[in-house]
């Protein structure tokens, strides 16, 4: 699936108490943003954080038992991928 918008929609069906960032950015761009976030736990309090990785796996295992079509759950866990390795190449950069 590489409609933006329809993706970006699978994921606020999955994460309804999320705001999402300012309606100016293009779908791509506030998806990327909103997944960013879930990853880093941002939204949580620093003292009960919980790592990336099990962000990450919550956050596929969420996506799998989903109702969502096949093709939105391959495209939302294809947007998760793009952002941890993203995240990932920050580190390496970093260290």
């Amino acid at each position: 699936m590489n409609n933006p918008e329809r993706i970006l929609e699978a994921y606020k069906e999955l994460w309804s108490n999320r705001t999402l960032s300012q309606p100016a950015k293009n779908e791509s761009e506030q998806l990327a943003e909103a997944i960013r976030i879930e990853l880093k736990d941002e939204l949580t309090h620093p003292r009960t954080r919980v790592s990336r990785d099990a962000k990450y796996f919550l956050a596929i295992k969420r996506i799998c038992n989903s109702s969502l079509e096949e093709s939105e759950k391959l495209a939302l866990i294809e947007q998760f991928n793009h952002v941890m390795e993203q995240l990932l190449e920050e580190d390496k950069r970093k260290s």
